[in-house]
């Protein structure tokens, strides 16, 4: 039987770049047996994304009649997944960061160790895009506040190229943090017992558009994301 797994790419306003994605994307040799299926969130962009994913026949287009944010996104995609019963669902951005050939390395990783969740980093062999100074200073401070809440040593913490399986897609559906939700998650997850695991992955740089975290709000990203990451470890399940 074929290991059922669900792609999900929240997207709002990336119509520049979503259609060189999914054609990477659906060019892509899988290495193990897997029956694939691809999913775009369009968070109520106000762009032309929606019609250029339209235009992908074999894309599941699950389309947001609001714009509810990364978190509330990736929720739907989890929500999906778990309705539909897959087995496995990597999210990867839909601003072309993640290149599609890699997630064969996700997948083989899951096959080896059999975590609940894999976590495609770009620190581990140091290829790739590595991201400016200035992010990289605030991903390692949050690096050593996750390890200080949850004992785990992750050295991408805010990567959003993932992998969940069964379980975790379960834990997603019953919480997912709305704002900046990458490392609030990995102290939600370890509270429920997730085990955690990172795989060396080669990112690029962004494709298109901007990102939400530039420089005037780093600061707040950061001050933010640590007390939502506090107030996740002092949560009660």
């Amino acid at each position: 039987m074929q290991t059922k797994l669900l792609i999900i790419i929240p997207c709002y306003n990336e119509e520049v770049t979503i259609a060189g994605l999914l054609n990477e994307l659906f060019a892509v040799e899988f290495t193990l047996n897997f029956k694939v299926v691809v999913a775009v969130v369009n968070d109520c962009s106000k762009d032309h994304t929606k019609k250029v994913v339209q235009q992908f026949k074999d894309v599941v287009l699950l389309d947001l009649p609001m714009n509810l944010g990364i978190g509330g996104a990736m929720q739907t995609g989890y929500r999906y997944a778990h309705n539909n019963r897959f087995d496995l669902a990597i999210q990867m951005d839909g601003d072309g960061q993640h290149p599609p050939t890699e997630i064969n390395k996700l997948l083989q990783h899951w096959h080896t160790v059999k975590t609940n969740i894999v976590i495609g980093s770009r620190f581990i062999s140091k290829q790739g895009y590595q991201s400016s100074i200035l992010r990289r200073g605030g991903i390692n401070y949050l690096k050593w506040i996750n390890r200080l809440f949850t004992g785990k040593m992750i050295h991408d913490c805010t990567s959003g190229f993932r992998l969940f399986d069964r379980k975790a897609i379960t834990a997603a559906v019953r919480y997912y943090p709305d704002e900046y939700p990458e490392p609030e998650s990995l102290v939600s997850f370890s509270k429920a017992g997730l085990t955690i695991s990172e795989v060396a992955v080669c990112m690029k740089k962004r494709q298109g558009g901007q990102s939400s975290i530039r420089y005037s709000s780093q600061l707040y990203y950061i001050v933010k994301v640590t007390i939502a990451m506090f107030y996740s470890f002092i949560r009660k399940q």
